[in-house]
């Protein structure tokens, strides 16, 4: 599904099944939430929310979902996130696994501060 060219996160969500469809909705409205200001993007062709650049990716894979917050908001996180398989940027939460949203809003609004701080530290 990857290399499929979506045009935006509804197009990419309505390819998957429903139960898949539901998980990817409410990873978008937590992210929304979290991040009222970001606008939808799709960008190495998985969901993006963009604020100030780049804020976070996510992703339906086969077994798990991924999301993608940058080094920081996985290192920020690294307590919380025991349990589940981590990589230097990435997070995946297993499809057999509730997806802890409280948790995807906190590290979503981490990523909001930091790419607001960017912005004023580049207007300096």
């Amino acid at each position: 599904m990857m290399n499929r060219q979506y045009k935006n996160i509804d197009e990419y969500i309505a390819t998957y099944p429903e139960n898949i469809q539901d998980i990817l909705q409410k990873i978008r409205q937590a992210i929304k939430t979290s991040a009222p200001e970001a606008t939808e993007a799709i960008s190495y062709g998985m969901p993006t929310f963009k604020l100030n650049g780049n804020l976070v990716h996510f992703a339906a894979f086969k077994k798990h979902i991924g999301f993608f917050p940058t080094p920081s908001g996985v290192e920020a996180f690294k307590e919380e996130l025991q349990g589940y398989q981590t990589s230097k940027g990435s997070i995946q939460f297993p499809l057999d696994k509730p997806v802890p949203y409280d948790l995807v809003e906190k590290i979503v609004k981490l990523r909001v501060i930091e790419n607001k701080s960017k912005k004023i530290s580049k207007a300096k």
